[in-house]
């Protein structure tokens, strides 16, 4: 029998995480009052979905939590699994130690991708709190990330909050403000630094709309990261509105709080090339999407004629053109022809959900 998973929550990680588990042969079921799951996935109740479930995925906004941790607890049989999937380590650890304590196998994790992260084929890193009580439960949590192409990492719950505080609630809360602030970081005119801080305000958007306020409510050290960053703002600004003194013509003698230094040794023409290697992925980015909506027009011409989804044929030809194509460039074709593989299983995945929501 291979793997089993039940969804308490089928959102958009969820479902994604859900998606790429049946791609490998699990079985899925789900459940979600606020979103009903496919019909091919859905379990009308709790206990349905979690009946024979190896594995037991809470994925729910970190608020829903631990009252939804109460409500599986006395549906659980022995040798269940339960996981979170929260952006918050410290309060999930807490409840699962308190709620299913050394009874029940419980496994805190932070997957550190999304759906389109799923989507194309990048590398999917994924922290995996150690649990003294249930190391059986975290090696096999660990294994079932692997199986859809995870990378595990070790840390503590604190020490995860902590590096989440400085790092992804500090970027959400940056780019709150920029969206609050409504700045036009897409002007025509806008430099490569404006573009680029775009991008991040784009990607925090693609983002569920309740994860800003729990990355920021749920983690105990992002108040402390905002007064920091606030604090550091505030003497920057405080030091901007001083007046300019004759001295301070010369670039040598403006105030250190006033300079942006360089960073590190990294010559400029690198970080040129790093500019300019943003841009072209901003266009690759692109014309995918453009790619994503002629699949669907070659869906839909097969489906019309009664084909499925999947041409074995078809893509192995593709693939060795394009092997083709990449010798031709000097480039290498192995590498080449596993881009257009994770091109390929996007364009189904796309394919998929573009067809469960008609």
């Amino acid at each position: 029998m291979g793997t089993t998973a039940a969804f308490i929550g089928y959102g958009r990680f969820g479902s994604a995480f859900g998606e790429r588990l049946l791609a490998t042969g699990a079985t899925v079921r789900a459940f979600d009052s606020g979103a009903p799951p496919p019909p091919r996935r859905r379990a009308d109740s709790m206990a349905e979905a979690l009946d024979g479930s190896e594995f037991v995925v809470i994925a729910v906004p970190v608020p829903r939590m631990e009252k939804v941790m109460q409500d599986v607890r006395p549906l659980l049989k022995p040798g269940q699994i339960v996981l979170d999937v929260g952006s918050v380590k410290s309060g999930p650890s807490r409840w699962m130690r308190r709620i299913f304590g050394e009874e029940i196998p419980w496994v805190a994790t932070h997957p550190l991708f999304g759906p389109i992260s799923l989507a194309l084929g990048e590398p999917l890193r994924v922290v995996v709190c150690p649990t003294e009580a249930h190391p059986n439960a975290v090696a096999s949590v660990s294994a079932l990330y692997e199986s859809v192409g995870g990378i595990p990492v070790s840390m503590e719950p604190e020490e995860h909050d902590r590096e989440m505080a400085q790092t992804h609630a500090l970027t959400f809360f940056i780019a709150k403000g920029f969206m609050e602030a409504g700045v036009d970081l897409e002007s025509p005119n806008a430099p490569p630094s404006a573009r680029a801080i775009a991008r991040v305000v784009e990607a925090v958007q693609r983002d569920a709309g309740h994860l800003f306020a729990a990355l920021h409510r749920e983690n105990p050290y992002s108040d402390e990261a905002r007064r920091t960053l606030l604090d550091a703002l505030a003497r920057v600004d405080r030091a901007l509105s001083l007046p300019v003194s004759e001295g301070e013509q010369d670039p040598a003698l403006i105030p250190e709080i006033l300079k942006i230094s360089s960073p590190s040794d990294t010559p400029r023409q690198l970080l040129e090339a790093r500019e300019v290697i943003d841009q072209l992925d901003q266009e690759l980015l692109d014309l995918l999407a453009r790619r994503a909506v002629l699949s669907l027009r070659a869906a839909q011409a097969k489906a019309d004629v009664g084909r499925g989804i999947r041409d074995a044929g078809r893509e192995q030809e593709l693939l060795q053109r394009r092997r083709q194509m990449a010798d031709e460039r000097d480039m290498d074709p192995v590498a080449v022809a596993e881009i257009f593989q994770a091109v390929l299983r996007f364009s189904r995945a796309h394919q998929a959900r573009c067809g469960e929501k008609s």
